[in-house]
């Protein structure tokens, strides 16, 4: 459970004990990132449900805020950190590392950032519409997966917090999740799309950066939550 307490100190704004840990145990956190997930997912759909019995604005609104207050933006800042190094990438590899460590905001930052925020409110209102409570609570939860993926089959951009997180996963672990993403899939079907995001956002990285790093792990994390947000929502229109 030290491992589930790092990981949700990492993640997340929760409060949790305070306690000390290693390099290694810190990377070995990157395995319980999904049920960080989970925890988040609980939080935005209870945020959702609250609000939607106002109206389904009001509950995504809720929704969203909450989202945004647990994680403290953390994926946000590194989807900004990845718009703006994307931006700079058509020079060299040594001006796109350079644009990854600085800590002001381009024009890039700020279009994915509100983009993103956009994107999520508005699909978060259309399946409260729905009701589809169970499938918002699941998407951070699939999601962070993600990592999981991308830093065994990625290389790393440069040394950093990401590259820590290099031998951290398991075998036993990609077999653990994916039997828990496989069987959450027959609550939400919409999340047997996530190794796809998976996959998409990997190849994005390799073709546009070159390699993963902190922010692209961020930045993997939120693209995958809108692309399943829509996901569930196209489904839900379907069915």
């Amino acid at each position: 459970m030290k491992g589930l307490i790092v990981a949700i100190q990492f993640l997340t704004r929760l409060p949790t004990p305070r306690i000390a840990v290693s390099s290694d145990e810190f990377a070995a956190s990157m395995r319980w990132f999904p049920a960080v997930g989970l925890i988040v997912g609980a939080f935005v759909a209870g945020a959702g449900w609250a609000g939607a019995r106002i109206d389904p604005w009001t509950g995504a609104l809720a929704a969203l805020i909450l989202w945004v207050a647990v994680t403290g933006a953390l994926h946000l800042d590194g989807l900004g950190d990845i718009a703006d190094a994307s931006g700079a990438a058509h020079k060299d590899r040594e001006r796109l590392i350079i644009v990854l460590g600085d800590p002001h905001v381009g024009s890039f930052a700020v279009a994915a950032i509100a983009l993103q925020l956009i994107a999520k409110l508005v699909l978060l209102h259309a399946l409260l519409e729905r009701e589809a409570f169970i499938a918002i609570a699941l998407v951070p939860f699939a999601a962070r997966i993600g990592p999981l993926v991308w830093s065994r089959a990625l290389p790393d951009l440069h040394a950093g917090l990401g590259s820590r997180f290099r031998h951290a996963t398991r075998p036993v672990d990609f077999i653990v999740w994916s039997l828990a993403l496989f069987a959450a899939a027959w609550a939400s079907p919409s999340l047997l799309f996530a190794p796809l995001t998976f996959l998409f956002w990997g190849w994005w990285l390799m073709r546009r950066i070159g390699g993963i790093s902190g922010d692209g792990h961020g930045a993997g994390i939120e693209i995958g939550e809108s692309l399943l947000l829509a996901a569930a929502l196209l489904l839900a229109h379907l069915a």
